[in-house]
């Protein structure tokens, strides 16, 4: 069973590209109140639902949680139930924890990637999950929490990606800093994947992907052709490498 995670960090514009090139999941998973902006199956929301009804302490995303709550037709895996809201069901921590034999949850995105693991997921996919960004001097508080689970994920057999742009698990990060002190070299390591799986090489031995060979194609006023359809096929593959 294939997951996606979806959250509200910015990396979330990656899912959206993922399903504009028609990337599928078995089913999406939105934390908190992202299901008021994308579709999802299920919305994991760790807060108590009082937390957005009765307060403001959740900020600007108050109002967007409150017309969530109000409008989803769909399960809201949460802490507590609450009468005035419909499709809560309590997270089945005690299950979870015997399951797994683990107990480590300080942020929302671990009780999910616990939970998919619990659900015997065999590959989850993580978007707007980043708790810290570039040039930016605030972070989030859990992001080891987070990569503590999905270490346990991998462990498991599961597989973990994790969207482009995202700094969970360095994935932003440039392939030639990825590997702290081997960075400082003037050749360094490198990380690679390959039909093989995990490669690690001196940069100066990494060669440039060969270029696609895809002809030039306009799409836009005129219905797609046959030869059309099959370049923007390519177009989308050459994205989904990207």
């Amino acid at each position: 069973m294939r997951i996606a995670i979806v959250g509200l960090g910015g990396s979330y514009s990656d899912y959206v590209a993922a399903r504009i090139r028609s990337e599928k999941y078995d089913q999406v998973w939105g934390i908190n109140c992202i299901g008021a902006i994308i579709h999802v199956d299920k919305t994991i929301m760790m807060d108590p639902v009082s937390r957005f009804l009765d307060s403001d302490n959740a900020g600007s995303q108050t109002n967007i949680a409150r017309e969530f709550l109000k409008k989803n037709t769909k399960p809201i895996i949460t802490c507590e139930l609450d009468k005035r809201v419909k499709h809560l069901e309590e997270y089945p921590l005690e299950k979870v924890i015997k399951e797994l034999n683990l107990c480590y949850f300080n942020n929302t995105v671990a009780y999910a990637i616990a939970y998919a693991i619990y659900c015997k997921a065999t590959e989850i996919c993580l978007y707007g999950i980043d708790y810290n960004y570039k040039n930016v001097s605030i972070a989030e508080a859990g992001r080891a929490c987070c990569e503590f689970w999905c270490a346990i994920a991998v462990s498991k057999g599961i597989k973990i990606e994790v969207a482009h742009s995202s700094g969970l698990l360095d994935t932003n990060v440039p392939d030639n800093e990825k590997l702290y002190g081997y960075h400082r070299l003037k050749d360094p390591l490198v990380q690679q994947f390959n039909k093989k799986g995990l490669l690690i090489t001196r940069q100066s031995e990494t060669s440039p992907p060969e270029p696609e060979d895809i002809q030039p194609a306009l799409i836009g006023r005129h219905d797609l052709y046959e030869h059309t359809k099959k370049q923007l096929n390519e177009l989308n593959e050459l994205n989904g490498k990207i």
